[in-house]
């Protein structure tokens, strides 16, 4: 099966197999992506409330995905006559995101569908964190930029076919698209159900057609590598002092900002914060730095004690030894994943206000600009699928990295369009650069990460790099409401100028990133 302890190429039907599952947990992000906000505000949460009600989806894969990436490391077990070390939990995942899309759509109350959004986050991230490492773990250095790509091409398919449900059921099926109040339209309802099915199907089609390598193949294949000095991870492990000193300056930091949120809100606050308004969801930004800080001092107590075989202490140390490539790459993840965000986030109030007028979740108008979101993410999703056939074509050719900045610098211009456009029938328009970028995002950063961390730590390693993804999407739902109230006097289209700015900052941090790690 091998030659000279190397992994074989996989043929086109291979690759295509084990991507395949990426169609139906696409499904699930973007209906979540697509319609959360819809069914919070229709559920009666006012637009300065949805980002902290967010919270819920980045925190569940701040928390999840190392768990999972550590745990699927580990896991050898009989899985459908063969080993199994990602698989099963592929199919958990899908099982428990297809419970979670029934019930969602029927949430009698707002406190429930935030709650669903939680348990539906997590199960998706249980699913797909180890797709990542998958790709990883079975195909050749050579072929994971195809690999990567194939599944950027299925999560654009994927998107796709979400983003089009409602608005396919509203224009061909005449499903109804308004409800009364405090109700979630016939449409929405539809789409989740048809959405769970999908995800299901899609993702036992990779389990059960796909094989995965005994744990001794894995470790000849990682003997063999030619680059085995690189991949390992840089730097001394940090001692029980460097974790005290750096938890207690992230705790100190935590403080502050909850000290300086608390005055804001008093009765009697600085005069020099003016007229700016503080939300409360500042809070949430205190608890993360104070949080770190407190892993931090778990790390320090469990080190000076020895005890350094938890999975705990495997987390922690791996993120900060991480290899120099993967530290730069956090850097282009954390201002693109914040972006993207925004999009998601104020996507549909921004386009319902700006260019269809409408505010009140309850109107026709407000539900016509949804759909007509919903359905222009079916555009940026098909043109990111198409993108990302493209990266197929030319996977052996390609400067990665340089790639990955000129399409995000396509994705800043998309988002500066939707500001410039205000006929709604253009908006198709702004989709081109930010579904490229969307492709990139999804694809490229994961294909360069792959070739620097060791084999045996693949999954840890990729859930370790979901937290600059997490990161990020924590900030924005804690200073994005905060922004766009104080700078553009709560104008949610505003966002996606922010979003703009964060897509260039995130192309010139790509130019510095080295894909060989020292």
């Amino acid at each position: 099966m091998t030659q000279a302890g190397h992994k074989p190429a996989l043929n086109p039907a291979q690759i295509w197999n084990m991507s395949f599952g990426f169609l139906g947990i696409q499904i699930g992000f973007e209906l979540q992506n697509g319609n959360v906000s819809r069914i919070f505000q229709t559920l009666g949460a006012d637009v300065g409330e949805l980002a902290i009600l967010w919270i819920a989806a980045p925190m569940t894969g701040l928390i999840v995905q190392p768990i999972i990436g550590h745990l699927s490391d580990k896991t050898w077990v009989r899985f459908g006559g063969q080993f199994g070390r990602r698989r099963p939990y592929f199919l958990l995942g899908a099982i428990l995101a297809s419970i979670a899309l029934f019930v969602m759509p029927n949430a009698p109350a707002l406190w429930v569908a935030a709650g669903m959004l939680w348990i539906m986050d997590a199960s998706l991230n249980i699913t797909m964190e180890p797709f990542r490492a998958f790709v990883g773990d079975n195909l050749p250095d050579r072929q994971r930029t195809m690999g990567y790509a194939m599944q950027s091409f299925f999560i654009g398919t994927g998107a796709v076919v979400a983003g089009a449900l409602p608005w396919v059921m509203t224009n061909w099926l005449g499903l109804s698209n308004v409800a009364p109040d405090g109700q979630i339209p016939e449409t929405v309802r539809w789409a989740f159900y048809i959405g769970g099915a999908a995800l299901l199907a899609a993702v036992s089609w990779t389990v059960f057609s796909t094989s995965e390598y005994a744990p001794e193949e894995l470790a000849g294949f990682e003997a063999s590598r030619a680059t085995a000095a690189i991949a390992a991870p840089v730097g001394v492990p940090r001692n029980a002092a460097q974790f005290l000193r750096g938890g207690t300056l992230w705790i100190i930091a935590g403080a502050v900002v909850a000290a300086i949120v608390a005055a804001a809100r008093s009765e009697s606050r600085p005069a020099f914060l003016g007229a700016i308004d503080v939300a409360k969801d500042l809070y949430v930004l205190a608890a993360l730095l104070a949080g770190f800080g407190l892993i931090q001092l778990v790390a320090s107590m469990l080190r000076r004690q020895d005890r350094n075989d938890s999975g705990f202490m495997e987390v922690v140390s791996d993120l900060f030894a991480m290899p120099r490539t993967m530290r730069q790459l956090a850097v282009v993840q954390f201002f693109s994943w914040f972006a993207m965000f925004a999009l998601w986030i104020y996507g549909t109030p921004g386009v319902t206000a700006y260019h269809f007028g409408a505010s009140d979740a309850a109107s026709a108008a407000y539900q016509d600009g949804a759909d007509w979101w919903s359905l222009m993410g079916s555009v940026r999703n098909g043109l990111a699928a198409a993108a990302a056939l493209g990266f197929v074509l030319v996977a052996a050719r390609i400067d990665r990295t340089r790639l990955h900045a000129i399409n995000l610098i396509l994705g800043a211009a998309g988002f500066a369009a939707m500001l410039l456009i205000r006929d709604p029938d253009l908006l198709w328009v702004p989709q081109i650069g930010i579904g490229i970028a969307w492709a990139s995002i999804v694809s490229l950063p994961y294909a360069i990460l792959a070739g620097c961390v060791p084999a045996q730590k693949m999954g840890i390693y990729m859930g370790v790099f979901n937290i600059f993804i997490v990161v990020p999407q924590l900030l924005a739902a804690t200073l994005l409401g905060f922004l766009v109230t104080n700078l553009f006097g709560g104008e949610p289209i505003y966002a996606m100028g922010i979003a703009a700015v964060s897509f260039v900052l995130a192309a010139g941090a790509t130019l510095f990133v080295q894909e060989q790690a020292a």
